[in-house]
């Protein structure tokens, strides 16, 4: 049944990230076959933005090292997006080799988490993505921010609401066409939520990224909803996290989401059967069950 709520959006994007945000943080490499087939099961699913990969150095995330073959192996299917995520020139360089169409960068809201991660400082990120976006533009591939640690961090506690915005608002000026803010360790709320997003002075080219660490990914996409946020990402089964943040759960599950919005009446475009089943059966190849709550209790009924 649905029951629809006044003030919410009539369709909402599901930017999928399990390729890319969820296999990085798996103990064991998946194989680049499985990897091929979850994306097409995806896409079969009725995903339109598929983040495919990482160029990161194969070093620092060696589940993602085989990213040059799973594009050659990529069914890609009309209409769907298969974005990558791109580190820092020689990042690019590689996407642009394999004719990417769309890159992410990855910023850090805060001083400890942009020198663990980027190992540079709050200011010096950007001399790091500044070249990247400029290049990736001249090039005609669109480019999309990721900003981690909106709403806390590990080492520095919660994260200045002011912080976050002079991040992402530098971000928006070079170039990129839509900001994601990561609640990377899960400590968000519904009204840190509604303040941040109000602080951005609106939901204009603003995402949301939740990790459920303290079970609030739900009731804080419904608050980023309320205030017009209509890009969520999300990753099928719910897997995932931080490889830098110990603290970092999972993501949000795409399945979990998906029973919510369905309930509010709100489109999506997916089919929730053929993502259990693909949870279910990625599930398999990890070998341990899906903590997606949907998948759960379905695969159960």
């Amino acid at each position: 049944m649905r029951y629809p709520m006044d003030g919410l959006p009539q369709r909402v994007t599901i930017y999928e990230v399990g390729p890319r945000d969820g296999l990085q943080n798996e103990p064991v490499t998946v194989p680049v076959e499985v990897k091929a087939e979850f994306i097409d099961r995806l896409a079969d699913a009725g995903h339109r933005v598929i983040e495919a990969t990482s160029f990161v150095h194969p070093k620092w995330v060696p589940q993602l090292a085989d990213a040059e073959e799973l594009l050659t192996r990529l069914d890609r299917k009309p209409g769907v997006r298969y974005p990558v995520l791109v580190p820092n020139e020689r990042g690019l360089d590689r996407a642009l080799e394999h004719g990417v169409a769309e890159i992410a960068v990855f910023a850090s809201a805060t001083e400890t988490f942009a020198a663990k991660n980027l190992n540079r400082g709050l200011e010096s990120q950007f001399e790091m993505f500044e070249p990247v976006v400029a290049r990736a533009l001249d090039s005609g591939v669109r480019v999309r921010a990721y900003v981690s640690m909106c709403f806390g961090d590990p080492w520095e506690g919660p994260t200045p609401i002011s912080q976050v915005v002079t991040v992402g608002r530098r971000l928006l000026a070079l170039g990129c066409y839509e900001l994601s803010l990561g609640d990377t360790i899960g400590v968000g709320t519904p009204g840190h939520v509604a303040a941040l997003i109000d602080a951005f002075g609106g939901p204009e080219r603003l995402a949301v990224h939740f990790h459920d660490t303290y079970g609030q990914a739900l009731g804080n996409t419904l608050a980023a909803l309320r205030a017009g946020v209509t890009v969520v990402d999300a990753s099928t089964g719910g897997i995932g996290g931080c490889p830098y943040a110990e603290s970092a759960t999972g993501n949000l599950a795409t399945e979990d989401l998906v029973w919510m919005l369905q309930g509010l009446g709100i489109e999506t475009g997916l089919d929730l059967d053929k993502l259990v089943t693909t949870s279910t059966w990625l599930a398999g190849r990890l070998g341990r069950p899906s903590p997606s709550r949907v998948v759960q209790a379905l695969s159960k009924g």
